[in-house]
């Protein structure tokens, strides 16, 4: 058995790990699980880094088990919070399981037959039919108000300047505790993983483990931190909001410049934690880096790692042509294959303009349209000198004088890219 522990740690990904942690991984295949919290109906490149720690349990031959909070979902964490969160619906939560679900699905093979095949599990299938009297009696009684009180994730909102911490809120440990409890029961699942603000909820959950079997019960914690940016803003936003794993919500092409753009000390970080290149060939490519920079090599090569990992190759072809057409030299044809939303992603900010589709009926002169039509240019005076000159551009193709736009250039049916010179652009929508 390979060194889990030791691997992570040249990583980055350890903070917290229990005394015996390390032992018991080398060990024996150990079961493991990490929870996910229901906010929403995805998840967004935060919960990479527990995706990314079940694929390496399984990589290294342990058994992960992926575990969507349908329970504690309905309560809200308060690890990290300053104010009492929203409760959700049920009708919400249902949904958000289920988006939940399917982005883990496309990381770990559920129906493997594996000896160490992830498993896939919903804290509300044990939840639902516990009784409140119940859970008083059988898991209550077991952790004393002042364990819970000394939590790190209580102390804060019980002195901070918020309105507190509701009764509900104080028992998500409770609730996170009794689901180590239950997998390491039905499961034999000896360790807990996750952020390092979930410390305290982890620990809470090996003391049930102990507390509510007998003594001598094993059951082991290890968390990572949480994942910072060098200038010290949250990591996984971007101008937009949260950058998410699903496409819907965040385009490839959006995804893959968040990575690509990131500053060379990030990229030196984050090509150990989000990728699986060998630690060789990692310091390999900084060292090219820092020789460098300007090339961006880490940022190309991380950007291509986690690109292919999160939606595959021929989404990462695409993402890179649609990056080319601003920055290489893509062809009119590579316009074309741009859906409607990466066409817009990628001329974001670019000055637009409407003209009606009637216009091209019988194909529209090229003066009137980078001067009356859309004012990209100031003059039809202009507009002539730009094209003796060989400026322009219609969808990154040459035109002259003379030259009609009709209904066959369209990309998606409905823009024009008009281009003077490089980098001047603007985009002309056909309503």
């Amino acid at each position: 058995m390979n060194n889990l522990v030791a691997e992570l740690q040249w990583r980055g990904l350890v903070h917290d790990i229990m005394p015996g942690t390390e032992e018991q991984l080398l060990k024996e295949m150990t079961t493991t699980y990490i929870g996910f919290d229901p906010t929403s109906d995805s998840l967004h490149i935060g919960s990479l880094v527990p995706i990314i720690l079940l694929v390496h349990l399984e990589k290294f031959g342990h058994k992960p088990i992926a575990l969507v909070g349908g329970a504690t979902g309905m309560i809200g964490d308060p690890s990290g919070k300053s104010d009492e969160r929203n409760l959700l619906d049920e009708a919400t939560l249902e949904k958000n399981v289920a988006g939940i679900k399917a982005v883990l699905s496309r990381f770990l093979d559920f129906n493997s037959t594996a000896a160490n095949a992830p498993i896939l599990v919903n804290n509300y299938d044990w939840m639902k039919d516990f009784s409140f009297i119940n859970f008083a009696r059988d898991v209550g009684k077991r952790i004393t108000v002042n364990y819970m009180m000394a939590k790190d994730s209580v102390k804060k909102r019980l002195t901070g300047e918020g309105v507190g911490m509701s009764f509900t809120e104080f028992t998500y440990q409770l609730i996170q505790g009794y689901d180590f409890y239950y997998l390491h029961k039905h499961y034999n699942c000896l360790l807990q993983m996750g952020g390092s603000d979930q410390w305290g909820n982890i620990t809470t959950g090996t003391e049930l483990v102990r507390r509510m079997n007998d003594e001598h019960a094993k059951a082991f914690a290890m968390t990572c931190p949480l994942i910072t940016k060098a200038d010290g803003s949250k990591f996984g936003k971007s101008e937009g909001g949260n950058v998410w794993l699903t496409s819907d919500k965040t385009s490839v092409y959006k995804f893959y410049q968040f990575w690509l753009n990131i500053s060379d000390v990030d990229a030196e970080k984050y090509i150990k934690i989000f990728t699986f290149l060998d630690k060789e060939l990692i310091d390999s490519l900084i060292e090219e880096h820092q020789q460098a920079p300007h090339l961006r090599v880490l940022q190309k090569r991380l950007a291509q790692e986690v690109t292919i990992f999160v939606h595959g190759e021929e989404e990462l072809e695409k993402a890179i042509q649609a990056s080319n057409i601003l920055f290489g030299n893509a062809t009119a044809e590579d316009l074309k294959k741009l859906d409607e939303t990466t066409f817009l992603e990628v001329f974001d900010g670019v000055p637009q303009a409407e003209i009606n589709r009637q216009d091209l009926a019988e194909g529209l002169d090229i003066v009137l349209v980078l001067n009356e039509k859309t004012g990209f240019l100031k003059s039809n005076g202009e507009a002539r000198r730009a094209l003796t000159e060989n400026s322009i551009s219609v969808n990154k193709e040459k035109v002259a004088e003379g030259f009609r736009i009709e209904n066959k250039d369209l990309i998606n049916n409905q823009f024009v890219l008009l281009q003077r010179g490089k980098k001047n652009y603007f985009v002309v929508r056909v309503v």
